[in-house]
């Protein structure tokens, strides 16, 4: 009669998650399909509690799948699939904060908070990642004066490796806290979240070209300490990397010029993919985009609300297909006197490999306040490097060599790199890169002692790694 009553609770929790056997996961490079056992799609916490306190192998975690090498899986592992884990729990307009389940993407919180003139402080440049995969890499925008995501949360709620929910926040449980954000799902899995958020407002787009060696003068000068300019990059042009377009956003009172207060969800990418394919696979399509392509879009002024820029969908950045050449992103940090030194290396070894790179941009962010994986250790200059390549194997052992010597070239000039992307990096230029990865392993040792949380990040460089 037991096993009878056990046998049905198991076969109820499994139909009420919607999980199934055996399946093939992958993330949206294509590049790193993973088998793993179960896939289990929970819509309660109580589910995500019950999963994790009763399964006996690993357990991986996964968002909207935009990492790129296997952060959300692990061969033989349940993953916990938390896209339908998506409700706002919380909204209050006067202390402009929201509290929310990780599977909810930053689009469909702004759906929510839009109408109240509210806007999410620190997000990344397109808004289909989950916050729960956001929390978990860290992430970061093109918010100038801000620095990582963990500077907007004011508290999140985990599950650890026996099913037990606590609280953890700078206050509270302070070590989880700075564990588990930027802890790429190694120590249990955030299901709550409570975010700061900050007022939509009007911005003006200004566009400046400039060589490298006057921007980082022109940065400190006109974008560092102006509160008005709340959006910031600079656009980078292969393959010398010696001119850029710095682009920026400031707070106005002028008239609107984009009357969507949200980019609209049905929006064609046309335009937008067949200038991709136009400078990656043109045999001038680089020069044609610094000379022709980017001047025609942005010479006209643009005010458009922060919403709407902070709303960008990834699907113009999405080819045809992904078959035989696939888009990957790397990204490195250095401090900001080492800028022009590493962009000079780095440049030197794109082309002695001959990388196709579509596009490098430069951001910029505040130190991290103390997550135990921080990438910024003191404020930095972010490089993204936005590339094509083959989805022949010989050309990943060639990424594998210029990704080496990239990180190597951070960390030599006392920065680091980003961990959600392909894990190239050798076990010591990890542990370089993040000096404090000792304490995190520690900080797992005591709350996931079994080392149930995993996924290929941590198979490289955790336990066993």
């Amino acid at each position: 009669m037991r096993f009878a009553i056990g046998l049905f609770f198991c076969c109820a929790l499994g139909t009420a998650l919607n999980a199934h056997a055996a399946e093939t996961v992958n993330d949206i490079t294509q590049l790193n399909p993973i088998v793993v056992d179960q896939v289990a799609r929970p819509t309660t916490l109580e589910q995500i509690a019950q999963l994790v306190a009763t399964h006996p192998g690993p357990i991986a975690i996964g968002g909207g799948r935009y990492s790129m090498g296997g952060q959300t899986a692990t061969e033989h592992a349940l993953q916990i699939d938390m896209r339908g884990f998506n409700r706002v729990l919380d909204f209050s307009k006067e202390r402009k904060e929201i509290t929310v389940q990780p599977g909810i993407t930053w689009r469909a919180l702004q759906d929510v908070i839009d109408p109240h003139d509210l806007s999410i402080s620190i997000m990344q440049s397109y808004a289909n990642f989950t916050v729960g995969g956001a929390l978990s890499v860290n992430a970061h925008g093109r918010y100038v004066g801000y620095g990582p995501l963990v500077t907007s949360v004011k508290a999140i709620k985990l599950v650890l490796a026996d099913g037990q929910v606590v609280e953890a926040s700078p206050q509270h449980n302070a070590d989880l806290f700075y564990g588990a954000i930027g802890g790429y799902g190694g120590l249990g899995v955030i299901v709550e979240a409570t975010l700061r958020l900050s007022d939509n407002v009007r911005l003006l787009r200004s566009v400046e070209e400039m060589p490298l060696s006057d921007y980082r003068p022109f940065f400190v000068k006109q974008i560092e300490h102006d509160p008005k300019v709340i959006l910031h990059n600079a656009v980078l042009y292969p393959d010398q990397y010696q001119t850029l377009r710095a682009v920026s956003y400031r707070q106005t009172e002028l008239p609107l010029t984009v009357a969507e207060r949200l980019t609209p969800l049905d929006r064609n990418y046309w335009k937008e993919q067949k200038a991709l394919k136009v400078v990656s696979q043109w045999p001038m399509g680089k020069t044609l985009r610094q000379d022709v392509i980017d001047p025609l879009v942005l010479k006209k002024p643009q005010v458009s609300w922060r919403n709407h820029e902070a709303s960008l969908d990834v699907r113009e950045l999405e080819p045809d297909s992904r078959a035989k050449r696939t888009y990957v992103l790397q990204e490195y940090f250095v401090p900001p006197a080492q800028l022009e030194s590493f962009i000079q290396e780095m440049g030197a070894t794109l082309r002695a490999h001959q990388v196709n790179v579509i596009n490098l941009s430069i951001r910029h962010a505040k130190a991290d306040p103390g997550t135990l994986l921080a990438w910024a250790k003191t404020d930095v200059f972010a490089l993204v490097l936005y590339y094509q390549q083959s989805t022949a194997p010989a050309a990943r052992d060639d990424v594998r060599e210029w990704t080496r010597a990239l990180v190597d070239s951070a960390i030599e000039r006392g920065g680091s790199y980003y961990l959600p992307y392909q894990i190239h990096a050798t076990p010591a230029q990890f542990r370089a890169a993040y000096p404090r990865a000792p304490e995190f392993f520690a900080l797992k040792a005591r709350v996931d002692p079994g080392n149930k949380f995993r996924n290929k990040l941590w198979d490289a460089y955790g336990v066993g790694g």
